[in-house]
């Protein structure tokens, strides 16, 4: 049997609440297909913030450094702002380890209705690999003159040939073994450095990729077609400011943030991976024991994938879409039924 080390930082809102009611399922169901894995907890976050001064400790990526994956349960908090979380934790984390991809798939499941008429289950079904480590989320720059008429800020976005080329060749890679579409999404009429700087580097790759077909958008025209005709899209590459914004699009067109897993990747053997669902701390549920359990499933199977175990991943994320499938399966008011979390996991290891 295969056994890995993971560490777990629960978070914050309802970062613990789907961990805590997630994990005894997804070890059980991970074990019971020869994959057995022991969790370390980090208790780091805005609770950890508000007594430390910090939203994780000086040593915290070494000690990170040293597991098979990480999972994170969510990042936020009201009394916090957010760049203090985002800087403080989930962007040292991506860029110290060097996840360099964020792969997010957007799925509409059998029997979830998505917002945009005429969509069944199955109609749409597509990644978004975003850029992780650079680009507009790149923290160069700085506030002069605070308080005065002419307070200044300044922020530069950051491209790099290494840092461009090799997410777009990792989405090129995904598309070879998907449906061969690539779309580009830039800001070239605009942004006449850095994204046309990006486009360059699309045609250079897509040379090396012939059997791909490769759609350029600008980023307001993806997200416009996104809703128009979300059918049509197989592999999204963006920066890490346009990835980040539409895959929040993908997510609600596919039913509910309560169903988006993503991934923070290092394809390497060099550091871990780290996975979370999309919905972020939720402060609005915290407690209320409604949160949508499923988004924290489906990125375990991501999770498990990276790690080469197939079968557990396949489980998981068959498992999730079998219970949304059934109309009598319970299901939480994000998804339009009255069900709490335990209950939905509790259906789910039912059907494993």
């Amino acid at each position: 049997m295969n056994a890995y080390e993971i560490a777990v930082i629960p978070g914050d809102g309802i970062g613990p609440e789907v961990v805590d009611a997630t994990l005894p399922f997804v070890a059980d169901a991970a074990e019971e297909r020869g994959a057995a894995f022991e969790t370390t907890r980090f208790e780091w976050g805005t609770e950890y913030y508000l007594d430390h001064g910090e939203m994780m400790p000086d040593d915290g990526l070494d000690r990170l450094a040293e597991f098979d994956a990480i999972f994170l349960g969510a990042v936020g908090h009201p009394e916090v702002p957010d760049h203090v979380t985002l800087h403080g934790l989930l962007l040292p984390i991506r860029k110290g380890l060097d996840q360099y991809v964020c792969e997010r798939p957007n799925v509409l499941f059998d029997g979830i209705e998505s917002p945009l008429r005429g969509y069944g289950g199955g109609d749409v079904d597509f990644v978004v690999y975003r850029e992780n480590t650079e680009g507009e989320y790149a923290d160069i720059g700085g506030r002069e003159h605070r308080g005065f008429d002419h307070e200044t800020a300044v922020q530069s976005a950051l491209f790099t040939r290494r840092g461009t080329e090799r997410i777009i060749r990792a989405a090129f890679e995904a598309a070879t073994e998907r449906e061969g579409h690539l779309t580009s999404v830039t800001k070239s009429n605009a942004q006449a450095h850095s994204m046309v700087f990006w486009d360059d580097i699309v045609e250079e790759v897509a040379a090396e990729f012939p059997s791909v077909e490769v759609e350029r958008l600008l980023v307001d025209a993806a997200a416009m077609d996104l809703i128009r005709r979300p059918h049509e899209f197989d592999v999204v590459v963006a920066s890490n400011l346009f990835g980040d914004v539409l895959t929040d699009i993908g997510a609600q067109i596919t039913g509910s943030m309560g169903l988006a897993p993503s991934g923070n990747v290092h394809p390497g053997p060099e550091y871990p991976s780290m996975f979370e669902p999309v919905h972020g701390s939720a402060p609005d549920i915290v407690g209320d024991g409604v949160a949508n359990p499923l988004a924290t499933v489906l990125s375990w199977s991501l999770l498990f994938d990276d790690l080469g175990e197939g079968d557990v991943a396949d489980a998981l994320w068959d498992g999730v879409a079998d219970q949304l499938a059934d109309g009598s399966a319970p299901r939480t008011p994000d998804l339009g039924g009255s069900a709490g979390t335990e209950a939905v996991v509790s259906d789910l290891r039912s059907r494993l």
